[in-house]
């Protein structure tokens, strides 16, 4: 009776035993290995995100295509005058009548600069890059190029646009403007871009600006009185609505279509990217914020 008992048990155990080698050989025991999360779909034609500690590449798409850059093309703007040797951001700058035409003929976004101010380098810099201002883009390259006449000081300032890609050892960007709105052969990619705006982050005073939501200007009048100037708002929303995020530029034209250079900060890393031909102003943000939540899922 009991060695029959025991026999029972024994018969058992050893069922339990197999069926258990079974599903270990299965591995159902084990929990599935989690999936890599995958690749954004985005609108925009080409797209690159990178870990800006290492330049290590977490998201690409057509990253080395050339394309039209419009606006973004101020972040190089920004970070050569910035570049200069001696620069004093309190220099004042006289707003000449060109630059007002120059707006109006091109129908170009604007930070309203008024003929006949002085307005500093540094305010120059937040109307640049806040409100996307090629007036002021105009001063600024009016003022750092070299040469007798205005057309030869600002080809002069595009000359030192293109240095300084080359120093980066880009070879997929070529800028023929100081502020995107170019005659054919103003060009970059989703890499190269992105590049840039790594090294003109590493400016303190570029950081400064390109996370600043708005800003208010004093210039001073011919007069000399002091005008108060409407407040500039930076074009980069992502600034108010993506934890984290610290710049950087926005960037619309007829070819050019939706742009956007960005980066953010999260648990003291950072990444940073572009967005380059997206269909729409809340499109390229939507595309921004894809890519960066899954380069963060990969750094």
């Amino acid at each position: 009776m009991n060695i029959g008992i025991q026999g029972i048990r024994v018969r058992r155990a050893v069922g339990v035993a197999v069926t258990t080698g079974a599903v270990l050989a299965s591995g159902a025991l084990y929990a599935a290995p989690a999936q890599a999360a995958a690749a954004p779909t985005i609108a925009a034609k080409g797209g690159f995100v990178m870990n800006d500690a290492n330049g290590k590449s977490l998201y690409t798409k057509a990253a080395d295509t050339r394309l039209s850059t419009g606006s973004t093309t101020k972040v190089m703007t920004a970070k050569v005058v910035l570049a200069q040797k001696n620069l004093n951001l309190d220099a004042k700058v006289t707003i000449q009548m060109a630059y007002s035409d120059y707006i109006v003929a091109n129908n170009a976004s604007s930070a309203r600069l008024i003929v006949g101010d002085k307005v500093t380098v540094r305010q120059l810099l937040y109307g640049l890059m806040l409100p996307s201002g090629c007036d002021a883009a105009y001063a600024l390259a009016d003022k750092f190029g070299t040469g007798s006449t205005r057309a030869a000081r600002v080809k002069s300032f595009v000359g030192k646009m293109n240095a300084d890609a080359k120093k980066l050892g880009l070879k997929n960007t070529n800028f023929d403007s100081f502020d995107g709105i170019g005659k054919g052969n103003n060009y970059s990619t989703p890499r190269d871009l992105t590049k840039i705006a790594s090294s003109a982050m590493k400016s303190a005073n570029f950081r400064a600006i390109v996370k600043t939501k708005t800003y208010t200007a004093k210039t001073v009048t011919k007069t000399g009185s002091t005008r108060t100037m409407a407040p500039w708002t930076n074009t980069n929303t992502l600034l108010n609505n993506y934890s984290g995020a610290i710049g950087v530029k926005t960037g619309s034209g007829p070819t050019a279509k939706y742009c956007l250079v960005f980066a953010a900060t999260k648990n003291g890393k950072t990444v940073i990217g572009t967005v380059l031909a997206s269909t729409g102003s809340a499109q390229r943000e939507t595309d921004a914020k894809k890519v960066m939540n899954y380069g963060f899922g990969r750094i």
